[in-house]
C-alpha cells in the first residue's frame, strides 16, 4: 500500500511540474517602457483611435535598439519580416491574462534565422499614425546585433 501511494504521490508530482509554465526573460526596456505609452482614447464621438504622447513621438524616426522575441507571421526557417515583442510566443500574448504588449513589424535588411531566444535588433523606428490596418510601430533596416 506505501509503494502504491508513493507511485501515486511520485506521478501527480511530476504532472505538476511538467505543467509549470516557463518563465522568460524579462525585455523591459527605457525604449520599450515609452513604446508602450501609446494608449487609445475616444478622438470624437464614438470614433476610437491611438494617442501617441510626445516621449513616444520624440522616438519616431530615430535609430533605436530594442531586445525581444520574433514572432513569426509566416512559416519558414528565416525571415525578413515579423513581429518583435517583449515576450516569447511560447507566452500567448494573444490568450494569456493582462493586456497584449505593444509589438512592433520589424522589416530586416537581411533574413535571420528562427529562434525561440531573445535577440537585439537596431533599426529606424516609425509611428504608423493612418489608423489603416497596418502595424502602428515599425523597426526598418533592421539588423541583428
Amino acid at each position: 500500500m506505501k509503494k502504491l501511494f508513493f507511485l501515486v504521490f511520485l506521478c501527480l508530482g511530476v504532472q505538476v511540474l511538467a505543467a509549470q509554465v516557463r518563465v522568460h526573460t524579462d525585455m523591459r526596456t527605457p525604449t520599450w517602457n515609452v513604446i508602450g505609452l501609446r494608449y487609445d482614447a475616444e478622438i470624437a464621438p464614438g470614433k476610437w483611435g491611438s494617442v501617441f504622447p510626445p516621449a513616444l513621438k520624440a522616438l519616431n524616426n530615430k535609430v533605436i535598439e530594442l531586445p525581444g522575441y520574433i514572432i513569426p507571421t509566416k512559416v519558414g526557417s528565416k525571415f525578413s519580416e515579423f513581429m518583435f515583442s517583449i515576450v516569447p510566443i511560447a507566452s500567448c500574448p494573444y490568450c494569456g491574462s493582462g493586456d497584449i504588449p505593444a509589438m512592433v513589424q520589424v522589416k530586416m535588411l537581411t533574413a535571420i534565422p528562427i529562434t525561440e531566444k531573445p535577440i537585439k535588433l537596431r533599426g529606424i523606428f516609425i509611428i504608423n499614425d493612418s489608423a489603416d490596418d497596418r502595424s502602428e510601430f515599425f523597426l526598418l533596416n533592421a539588423k541583428l546585433l
